[in-house]
């Protein structure tokens, strides 16, 4: 029997803490997962904790709406004091402290580039700046930076995805929303100001004889060009005199830099493409590394979060607001993760394999895209757990798949149903002349949650027809024959197809396998599985779920139904995981 004054107290000890982390929006499924997390002996109760935990979370949201954070905060250091110093050991662990972030609006940005959807990698930076802008109340800016038209062409189609995305993972839409290729005219501007300032000059060497000069720490000829020659020069660069690759736009350094890279760093070139929102309205465009200084400082960015091989970008922009007589963003960074099952996120090379026809489109459920990892069934707070948990470290890291899957499961289990799915099944006709067969199988859909009931109908006038797993009926015959239908029976099978039923639910020691009468099975396609293959034909018990719910296949592991089945379409399932 639940002890209700045990885990009323358990409930509110979270449910503080969880108002107390995310501003007075504590949700019941997380209280519910850090009780389990505490006490895993406690999932057989969660059919008494849930509507335990709804009422504290009322409570706990309620009284910081009505009192404020310091108040919850005091309650916690009153009855909970173990709590509160955990959720201090969790932020150190998670999001650092940000630094000079008080007595001032914080602004954040993300900037992704529009080649593609974005990535498992590209959700970092959504959910880490959207999570410090909503901790510190700041603004986040989505701009997308795609004057890169040959070296990561746009596609027209991704910025309506990346939006969706960024609303998927964040439950908002951006504070400011900003496309790079509406604001040439900005850049060419400021790109002309920089050149009548002799902050930048135009360079007309190769890239080869540029190279040599940068090498040896020399200046080009080109460096001493005076501002009216190279405004001069800049004209052609416009007017089409120069062809691609002929003249750039170079930021005035010192040459003797230690490190090459900022040695008079290009800031503008020539790309004649055509790009999909604004054709070919533009000869001059500018480099990442200009456009995004620009773009910063005009939106007020604060900090800047992001990946440490990013660092050289930083040192640039650094050079060129020092110029211009702006304070840099404060400037944090994180190293690489790679998740083993996927390997990197280049989007280039996934738009490559798409196009060569090594995966079908962008939400091909073996490719590390939200579009993939939304249509398998994770959700967004999953991602924002998994990345939160791994923080700001600028270590290189490498973590399993199975990372991310154990918190989609913590947050998915209690509400995903129960089905039974069987791979390569086998029919079995039981003799069942031995028991008093009932005329039908009710069967819990979930085994702790209130989540109903579905019913067998079990014909047992000339036997009883079962399907089970092939490699349960092997293993079966391998040994003494005996298996047990799950929840229902134990049978003893017979090489021949045949077998016949026990007893109901008594053997010890006896393997537990999953089954269906005959009559509840229907078709069903199951795209990967564990076992990595693409496409396994299977049986799928009946059901009436929508498309796009949420089941998990007993044994096998969580999928999601893509595709009901009917007019002889089978049921088609996409593998989340297990």
């Amino acid at each position: 029997m639940a002890d209700v004054d045990a885990l009323s107290r358990l409930a509110r000890k979270y449910s503080l803490q969880n108002a107390l982390e995310y501003d007075g929006e504590g949700q019941v499924k997380s209280v519910m997962g850090r009780v389990f997390g505490e006490q895993p002996e406690l999932t057989t109760q969660a059919s008494v904790l849930g509507p335990l935990a709804a009422k504290a979370v009322a409570e706990a949201n309620s009284l910081h709406a009505e009192h404020g954070a310091e108040h919850v905060r005091q309650l916690l250091a009153d009855e909970f004091p173990d709590a509160l110093e955990k959720r201090v050991h969790e932020r150190r662990e998670g999001l650092p402290e940000l630094p000079n972030s008080e007595g001032r609006e914080l602004v954040f940005r993300f900037a992704p580039n529009p080649n593609g959807p974005l990535t498992l990698g590209h959700s970092r930076g959504v959910i880490i700046n959207s999570e410090y802008a909503r901790q510190h109340g700041g603004r986040i800016v989505l701009r997308f930076d795609d004057t890169g038209i040959k070296t990561k062409p746009p596609l027209a189609e991704a910025y309506g995805w990346i939006d969706d995305e960024f609303r998927w993972l964040t439950g908002r839409a951006p504070d400011v929303r900003l496309l790079a290729s509406e604001r040439m005219d900005l850049y060419l501007d400021k790109a002309r100001d920089c050149l009548a300032q002799r902050i930048c000059y135009v360079c007309t060497c190769t890239a080869d004889e540029f190279k040599v000069t940068r090498v040896a720490r020399e200046a080009c000829p080109c460096r001493s060009r005076s501002s009216e020659q190279s405004l001069a020069e800049w004209e052609k660069m416009l007017d089409g005199t120069y062809a691609e690759g002929e003249a750039v736009v170079r930021v005035l350094t010192d040459m003797e830099e230690s490190n090459p890279a900022l040695r008079d760093w290009p800031a503008l070139r020539i790309q004649t493409g055509e790009h999909p929102l604004v054709g070919t309205r533009y000869r001059v465009w500018p480099l990442l590394d200009f456009q995004s200084a620009i773009d910063d400082e005009e939106q007020g960015v604060t900090h800047i979060i992001r990946g440490k091989d990013l660092m050289d970008s930083t040192r640039k922009q650094t050079q060129l607001y020092d110029k211009l007589g702006w304070t840099y963003p404060e400037t944090l960074y994180w190293g690489r993760v790679k998740v083993h099952e996927f390997g990197g996120f280049s989007t280039s090379q996934m738009r490559a394999d798409i196009e060569s026809g090594e995966f079908s489109d962008w939400d091909d459920i073996r490719l590390p895209t939200i579009r993939a990892l939304r249509r398998r069934g994770f959700t967004a707070e999953s991602l924002r757990l998994f990345w939160v948990e791994l923080g700001l470290t600028q270590k290189d890291i490498s973590v399993p798949l199975a990372t991310l899957e154990a918190h989609n499961s913590g947050l998915v289990d209690a509400s995903t149903p129960r089905l039974s799915l069987l791979r390569d099944p086998v029919r079995l006709a039981l003799d069942v002349s031995a028991v008093e067969m009932p005329s039908e199988l009710v069967l819990p859909n979930h085994p702790t949650e209130d989540l109903g009931v579905r019913t067998w109908p079990l014909d047992t006038d000339s036997g009883l027809e079962v399907l089970i797993e092939k490699g349960d009926l092997e293993f079966a015959l391998s040994g003494d024959g005996v298996l047990r239908l799950k929840e229902f029976a134990d049978i003893e099978v017979t090489s021949d197809g045949g077998g016949r039923m026990l007893h109901f639910e008594k053997g010890d020691g006896v393997r537990i396998v999953h089954w269906l009468a005959a009559g509840v099975e229907r078709d069903a396609v199951l795209l990967h599985d564990c076992e990595g293959e693409l496409q396994h034909p299977c049986m799928l018990e009946s059901n009436d779920h929508a498309e796009g719910t949420l089941v998990q296949l007993e044994r096998v592991g969580f999928a999601r139904i893509e595709q009901v089945g009917d007019r002889g379409r089978p049921w088609r399932l996409v593998w989340t995981h297990g």
